[in-house]
């Protein structure tokens, strides 16, 4: 079964659709870590390297349980000829997962693209949008970016599609918060009940190195002055996170 965290009535489900080890070596991808940084950031997540000090990632979305609401955030790799097939292990087990955790894809209303990446959009659309009844959200910023490349998703989706700026209400406590830096429409989503606070990331945060040393740049980074505030500002004391590509899915800060 799927691992969750519940937040008074909400339930965020995290879906495993893959692992896999990255396409570049990690000291290339975070040209700036010392050895002492790493040796924090694999103390901290022992799991995201190989034997051969190869970066492994895992592949997550989540979805988040509200009432009688499904959100997902991130659709994964997606099938064997997704557009992250030239790099990431594809297929995913997305559809796998959702049964699990006994989500039906008609039942997911709401769609958030945290970013335009091949490896969060890869169960977006299969032919036609996958989730027939879901609304997906797009910070406008990343389809103006991503546009020529992610025209047969932008148009795929048709109707379903919502282009968005800034924060998002989707229901009460779960808002999609702007988190640019990563890609300039980057975002995040935030479940909030009392003092509990919970943050689906995305990519504002890629490996332990940045949980250790939240300042830390990625190379891929289009922004990273951006992509560092937008991390400062949200990883803080107490606070959980539902991270895609780290070992555990949920960790604390």
């Amino acid at each position: 079964m799927p691992l969750t965290r519940a937040l008074g009535p909400t339930t965020v489900v995290a879906l495993h659709d893959g692992e896999g080890t990255f396409f570049q070596p990690r000291e290339e991808a975070f040209p700036q870590v010392s050895a002492e940084l790493w040796a924090r950031a694999d103390e901290r997540d022992p799991g995201a390297v190989t034997a051969d000090g190869q970066w492994l990632l895992r592949f997550r979305c989540f979805a988040v349980r509200h009432g009688d609401h499904v959100t997902l955030v991130d659709t994964g790799i997606g099938p064997a000829d997704s557009l992250a097939a030239s790099w990431a292990p594809v297929p995913g087990h997305l559809p796998e997962e959702l049964a699990a955790a006994g989500i039906d894809r008609a039942d997911v209303d709401t769609v958030v693209l945290s970013h335009l990446h091949t490896d969060h959009i890869g169960w977006a659309i299969v032919g036609t949008p996958y989730f027939p009844n879901a609304t997906y959200l797009i910070q406008r910023a990343d389809a103006e970016a991503f546009g020529a490349d992610r025209e047969s998703l932008l148009t795929g989706l048709g109707e379903q599609l919502r282009l968005v700026e800034g924060d998002v209400p989707i229901a009460a406590g779960v808002t999609a918060i702007a988190t640019p830096g990563h890609t300039p429409g980057h975002q995040s989503v935030l479940v909030e009940y009392g003092q509990e606070q919970l943050l689906v990331t995305g990519d504002l945060l890629v490996h332990a190195v940045q949980l250790v040393a939240p300042e830390t740049p990625y190379s891929h980074e289009v922004d990273p002055s951006a992509a560092r505030e937008s991390r400062t500002k949200l990883l803080k004391a107490g606070i959980t996170l539902a991270t895609p590509h780290l070992t555990e899915p949920f960790v604390r800060m």
